[in-house]
């Protein structure tokens, strides 16, 4: 039977204060929304349907075909922003799964047993709750004795004893939808002057319709976000989240509090995560690792038993046993061969070192081809940039370049030369050649 998600993502979100829409704001440099489509498409058989109203072309944009969209063009309430589905849903599916855009923390595997609570429920509907302490203004649920839920009670309107109930409406609810399309037709205008989708319980069970509820395990789960507060609790609930799956695959985190791993991040078992590391994007690392402290690794692939202390990273390539810092940085473009060393304060950019180089700190290495086994002494610069044009520096297997070199692009340097400490190298230098001074210039030729 066909399942479709509607995702409600129309709201304006005035307590962010931001020019941002609420939705398009990061939870683990994910927007929100992509989030909650990622838990609908999980849960459900069929493209799921966005409700957009603020921002709904930024939305649109970044939701791409992702989603079939609809707009609410006035906000009147949540009743009111699924019915703008009905003209594109009804008579199409069987189920009708609705969440919303700001909840990012809510689970595929949490809306996948609500669609399977519903479809063995007799009655129209089943809805997500949560027991906790905190109300946080949601609605208070009332059973009735047979465990199905008799009302949804309002905060503001809710007695004392409502008020001690401890299990509260989450916002994410399974329809049938033909009897969905239906009954919000039948949902009265709110004092507010809103439409609200909870109505739909109350107009169940004066039917004497059964509805049912199943209760959140995890409580950070039903976190929903209105305030930047709320988005920093978000934050720190899917942080946690993402840590702990890491950690169930073998991979050590010292300490996960400090430790901010992204959504799409691959890390390969026994690999160590020190305090203060953040891995962003699409990066993949290794086993056997030992990453950070403070490291920022940006869309990077990492090998096998690699060590990077104190470093920054952005889409660069390390091969296998490759050890760099503390206070080296890969730009675009790097790539290191394996069993290459990196020493402190060092950078590389659009350049290859092959096997086994030696690198020294202090050095910069741009738009460059360092051959295997190759020294580059403290303080070597590949002056690539001519002020037009980013020339190409290549140097040999085996060659020895000496501390403070500077290497004037476009230049060649071929296998088991050697340069002395200060040279200017403005011209190639043969295999098996020493070259001194400034300029540099071929004083003998080696053994």
């Amino acid at each position: 039977m066909k399942t479709t998600s509607i995702i409600l993502a129309a709201g304006q979100g005035t307590r962010m204060k931001s020019d941002l829409p609420k939705v398009l704001h990061p939870v683990c440099r994910k927007p929100m929304v992509w989030h909650a489509l990622q838990a609908a498409q999980t849960a459900t058989t069929e493209k799921p349907v966005m409700v957009v109203g603020h921002g709904a072309e930024q939305v649109r944009d970044l939701v791409g075909d992702a989603a079939n969209f609809v707009v609410q063009e006035e906000r009147l309430g949540t009743g009111h922003a699924v019915q703008q589905a009905e003209s594109t849903l009804k008579g199409d599916s069987a189920f009708v799964l609705v969440s919303s855009a700001d909840m990012p923390l809510l689970t595929g595997d949490t809306l996948s047993k609500l669609v399977e609570t519903q479809k063995a429920n007799t009655g129209p509907m089943t809805m997500l709750t949560i027991i906790a302490e905190d109300p946080r203004g949601f609605g208070r649920i009332v059973r009735a004795n047979d465990g199905s839920v008799k009302a949804i009670v309002e905060e503001a309107d809710a007695t004392e004893a409502e008020k001690a109930i401890k299990e509260l409406n989450v916002g994410a609810y399974c329809f049938d939808a033909d009897w969905l399309w239906d009954a919000l037709a039948q949902i009265p205008l709110s004092a507010k002057g809103e439409y609200y989708l909870t109505d739909t319980v109350a107009l169940a069970v004066e039917a004497g319709l059964r509805v049912e509820a199943i209760t959140l395990e995890d409580a950070v789960e039903a976190i929903g976000v209105n305030t930047r507060i709320h988005l920093s609790e978000a934050e720190a609930g899917m942080r946690s989240r993402v840590n702990r799956s890491h950690m169930l695959k073998g991979i050590t985190l010292i300490d996960p509090a400090s430790t901010y791993i992204g959504m799409d991040v691959e890390i390969g078992q026994d690999t160590v995560i020190q305090p203060n590391t953040f891995l962003r994007g699409e990066t993949k690392i290794g086993s056997g690792c030992e990453i950070g402290p403070n490291t920022i690794i940006t869309d990077c692939q990492i090998g096998d038993r690699c060590e990077i202390l104190s470093s920054v990273l952005e889409k660069a390539i390390l091969e296998d046993d490759v050890d760099m810092g503390p206070f080296a940085r890969l730009r675009p473009g790097a790539y290191l061969s394996k069993g290459v060393h990196m020493g402190n304060f060092g950078e590389v950019k659009d350049s290859v070192l092959r096997e086994g180089v030696k690198m020294g700190h202090f050095s910069y290495i741009g738009n460059a081809d360092i051959g295997a086994n190759a020294n580059i002494g403290a303080g070597t610069i590949t002056c690539n940039y001519d002020g037009k044009n980013k020339n190409h520096t290549k140097i040999g297997e085996d060659v020895f370049i000496g501390s403070d070199t500077m290497l004037v692009a476009p230049l060649e340097i071929g296998d088991r030369a050697r340069t002395g400490a200060g040279a200017v190298v403005t011209k190639n230098i043969k295999e098996d050649t020493l070259a001194v001074g400034m300029p540099a210039r071929a004083i003998k030729k080696l053994k």
